[in-house]
């Protein structure tokens, strides 16, 4: 798969020291139409990852080298988030409890059921496409609320939090004339034409 792909497609990184498994997997995930990337240490996927990549991790848990367990907290520590779905031969319950304590997807022993993998990853590439979605949303609401001046954002807090335009006048010593002067540059400049608006892209930020 090209760099492109990778980019701007949801991609399975599949991580798995054995080449018949990374084969095997690779061949169902695409013949169910999920683009694959393969790999056959978490070193090289940690290496070679990129910031743009969208998708979820499927990594085996015990390799040669870094394993499934250390990768994810190399993610963490690196803050990618992106869903990581362990799956193991040698699971047992405390190893599961650790994966999932830091944070992993889901856990998988194999055999795993084809099924039963496809509806997990399924919801993985989806949880990835709510978090991007989520993410591109507060960055736009951010730009925008940059161009609000120090006392803009102040009224804002205020309009938040519920106050009146009055009340916001005798917290900020100003009159209720001014106030609503600068909740109209505020709308204006966010581009709302409603309190709700407003408010939704307040919390946006958040």
């Amino acid at each position: 798969m090209d760099q492109h792909s990778m980019d701007q497609h949801d991609t399975v990184f599949l991580i798995d020291d054995d080449p018949s498994v990374r084969d095997s997997l690779t061949l169902l995930l695409s013949l169910k139409g999920i683009r694959t990337q393969p790999f056959a240490t978490a070193e090289s996927f940690i290496e070679t990852y990129r910031s743009e990549w969208h998708g979820c991790v499927l990594t085996d848990l015990r390799m040669p080298g870094m394993t499934g367990l250390e990768l994810q907290a190399v993610l963490r520590e690196r803050r990618i988030e992106v869903p990581v779905v362990v799956l193991t031969a040698h699971g047992d319950v405390a190893t599961a409890r650790a994966a999932l304590k830091n944070g992993a997807f889901d856990f998988l022993e194999k055999p795993v059921d084809d099924t039963m993998l496809l509806d997990v990853l399924h919801n993985a590439l989806r949880v990835d496409r709510e978090r991007r979605g989520a993410a591109t949303a507060r960055a736009a609401s951010d730009r925008r609320l940059e161009r609000l001046t120090e006392r803009e954002r102040e009224i804002l807090a205020f309009i938040a939090a519920g106050h009146q335009n009055r009340e916001i006048a005798a917290q900020l010593g100003i009159s209720a004339r001014t106030v609503e002067v600068h909740k109209a540059h505020i709308m204006e400049k966010l581009g709302c034409r409603s309190l709700a608006e407003l408010m939704q892209v307040k919390r946006a930020t958040h």
